[in-house]
């Protein structure tokens, strides 16, 4: 074939597919999954790879002067570099068209549409759980705090073993939102609860963000009905509602996750600039966000691989110098103090490490597995059919349509295999890679329901697709409107807490397990002064102890040691009873996280369960607040559903309280009574006269929150605690 002889022949995609055919030395194979998408177009068929790239040709037969032999020989590589874009674009169109059943882009504006207004129901509704405490000890000690802090210090959160995208965008948030420093200062000391709620909403609205961001990523890489069964997974995903109801950095990175996913997925077919871009960008925001969320850099390393066979490393390399400048652009940023203070960001980054690598602090922690723990995880984090329809889809893509296959299977494999390799582990660790899972869902629902309807046509219509979406997001549909309704109600601790500044006489001595923050047994609101240290009650100071929970063994001269709350059920034994009645700490109140921890272990902290029941044989129960529908069931501890509250046997958020009253059981030096009369009688004379006098009891200088100055305890001296928490 020479230049004149196409001069007459049609022109376009189908008809130089066509010409391509009729060459010489063409070897022709098997039809693939971009043929029968070709003929849906009405394109015609041409041998196409199984990865997109076009047919392999012998080489040009030995006819007349090699000179021409090798001109038309280059003019064919020419074409088939040409067309492999083109044949790229139009399977992905053909794709797509098979999706335009509910009345093409109009019909999916508008399903999508209701999908995000359930997506933000789900997400806004109960916002205010637990307000005005955040009892996630993640959710008080690091993001809106550093965010508020900033206020007075300057951009430095001075913290990087998180990294601060997500607080950088809470503090520009509360900047508009309260009017600038001294509103937020003002707001917060007038209802720190709608401070908290700000924060919170933000987070959702991300999480909604991300759900968008997905099914456009899945429109492009997938087709639109794929595209929207996976937004539908994460939609009802029980692990994605539930932390966006907590100011958090995990759902906030579904959003960059899913935004490095589009642009990848744009790659697929084309290499603009702007997809290009759009994956650096996700990706340093990702990172900047959670450093796991970097995983979504293996996706796009596909793409890059992808686009090198389609176009050679000219191209290419110019392409990776956009998406790198965005990531560094975008990671810096949000983050920029990685670059302005290096040996703070690299320290901090070594301690998140460690952290995570650490179990000996992680008492009730009973998984051995994390391979195995973040399977189990996904089955009930995200769905169990979503999840197994995972697997379906992963095969599905290696046996049609490898392109795909590397684009979104192995940074799952590759995410869990790390991360179930560490020591510790937790259900929200699991989110950076859930969106790939819902993709991966989204292909194997259809790939089931086209072998038994015999038709791709058919399993893309309305009804097939509703049936899909109903298998697939039924579980995800019942947990989280379940989860949401119990965040819309009292928390446990907040009931507890009421009952106590209703019954419990200011300045009794109480001994409360680390379950709450400290401000817990504060007053609230305008006119209210705390009397002992800012707390209505006398509390025994946990945060001390003279036995050293790393060892076991007591401290050398007495002295004492921090006990997290991780360690606290490690420093809990028998005689204490007998200290707290001699000291005159008369109530004792016990929160299921702590106990359940001991309970999950008993061999490794035998002395906190015998502490247990000699606490329940010298007391009477005087209250108990359960967040289970039947207040005589039991739940497991569990590092994830203690605190997640996924079991339908819960109504409420919070863990099981109850509150013991110490009775003296005939000994001599007991100063709690028979446990008889009014709880007045458990306040000491002394300590009622002095509130009559001065309104407060004495402390020490740098005495702290709730932690007041006892006697005749481990330490006298106030503290504390220091959380460490999933």
């Amino acid at each position: 074939m020479s230049p004149a002889d196409g001069d007459d022949e049609p022109t376009g995609a189908a008809a130089r597919i066509g010409r391509l055919r009729r060459k010489p030395g063409l070897k022709r194979g098997p039809r693939t999954p971009l043929d029968l998408d070709l003929d849906l177009l009405g394109a015609g068929t041409t041998r196409v790879g199984r990865n997109g790239a076009a047919a392999v040709l012998d080489e040009p037969e030995t006819t007349g002067r090699a000179g021409r032999q090798d001109r038309e020989h280059k003019r064919t590589v020419a074409e088939l570099a040409e067309l492999r874009k083109l044949v790229a674009r139009e399977a992905h169109e053909a794709e797509r068209a098979r999706g335009d059943h509910l009345g093409g882009s109009r019909g999916w504006s508008i399903t999508i549409g209701l999908l995000l207004i359930v997506a933000s129901a789900l997400r806004v509704y109960g916002l205010k759980t637990g307000l005005p405490f955040a009892y996630n000890v993640d959710e008080q000690a690091h993001f809106l705090p550093r965010a508020i802090g900033m206020f007075g210090h300057g951009g430095n959160p001075d913290y990087f073993v998180n990294p601060p995208a997500y607080t950088y965008l809470v503090h520009v948030v509360l900047s508009i939102w309260f009017g600038g420093r001294d509103g937020v200062y003002q707001a917060w000391i007038d209802n720190s609860s709608n401070v908290w709620v700000v924060a919170r909403l933000t987070c959702a609205v991300t999480g909604v963000l991300g759900v968008w961001l997905i099914w456009r990523a899945g429109l492009r890489l997938l087709g639109r009905p794929a595209a929207f069964l996976g937004a539908g997974v994460m939609t009802f995903c029980f692990l994605a509602v539930f932390y966006s109801h907590q100011a958090l950095n995990d759902v906030p990175t579904l959003a960059p996750i899913a935004l490095s996913l589009w642009g990848s997925a744009g790659l697929l077919i084309g290499d603009s600039r702007r997809d290009w871009i759009l994956a650096g960008v996700g990706l340093g925001l990702a990172c900047a966000t959670k450093y796991t969320g970097g995983i979504v850099a293996l996706p796009m390393l596909a793409a890059v691989l992808h686009r090198w066979r389609a176009d050679g490393s000219g191209p290419v390399i110019a392409g990776m110098a956009w998406a790198g400048l965005a990531a560094a652009l975008a990671f810096l940023i949000a983050n920029p103090y990685a670059l302005l203070t290096p040996g703070d960001f690299f320290d901090d980054l070594v301690h998140q490490q460690t952290a995570s690598a650490d179990d000996a602090g992680k008492l009730g922690l009973t998984q051995t597995n994390g391979w195995a723990y973040y399977l189990i995880t996904s089955g009930w984090g995200i769905g169990w059919i979503p999840s197994i329809l995972a697997v379906v889809g992963s095969a599905q893509l290696f046996l049609r349509d490898r392109m795909r296959f590397w684009l979104l299977v192995p940074a799952p494999i590759v995410y869990i295999a790390f991360m179930g390799s560490q020591v510790r582990f937790f259900g929200r660790w699991l989110l950076p890679i859930a969106p790939m899972i819902a993709l991966l869902a989204g292909v194997g629902a259809l790939a089931i329901a086209t072998f038994l309807l015999r038709s791709p046509v058919k399993a893309r219509r309305p009804r097939a697709l509703a049936v899909l979406f109903v298998i697939l997001c039924a579980q995800g549909i019942v947990y989280s409107v379940h989860s949401t309704l119990e965040l819309g109600r009292a928390d446990t601790r907040t009931i507890t807490r009421q009952w106590m500044f209703d019954n419990v006489p200011p300045g009794a001595k109480i001994v409360l397990e680390p379950i709450v923050p400290s401000s817990w047994i504060t007053p609230i609101g305008k006119g209210h002064v705390g009397r002992y240290g800012g707390g209505q009650w006398v509390k025994y100071p946990v945060g001390k102890s003279q036995l050293d929970p790393k060892t076991g063994s007591f401290t050398p001269n007495g002295e004492s040691v921090l006990v997290s709350v991780e360690d606290f059920e490690r420093v809990l034994r028998p005689d204490l009873i007998t200290k707290y009645r001699d000291g005159g700490f008369c109530l004792v109140i016990v929160g299921s996280t702590q106990r359940g921890r001991a309970e999950n272990q008993p061999n490794v902290v035998p002395d906190a369960l015998r502490y247990y029941r000699t606490l329940e044989e010298n007391s009477k129960v005087i209250y108990r607040a359960s967040p289970l529908k039947d207040k005589k069931a039991k739940v497991p501890f569990s590092f994830d559903w203690s605190f997640l509250w996924f079991p339908l046997a819960y109504e409420r958020p919070g863990p099981e309280i109850t509150i013991y009253r110490l009775v003296n059981n005939g000994d001599p030096k007991g100063r709690c009574g028979d446990g008889t009369g009014p709880l007045t009688n458990i306040v000491s004379q002394k300590a009622a006269d002095e509130v009559q006098k001065t309104g407060s009891v004495k402390q020490p200088t740098g005495a702290t929150g709730s932690d007041t100055e006892v006697t005749g305890t481990e330490s006298d001296d106030p503290v504390s605690t220091t959380p460490v928490s999933p």
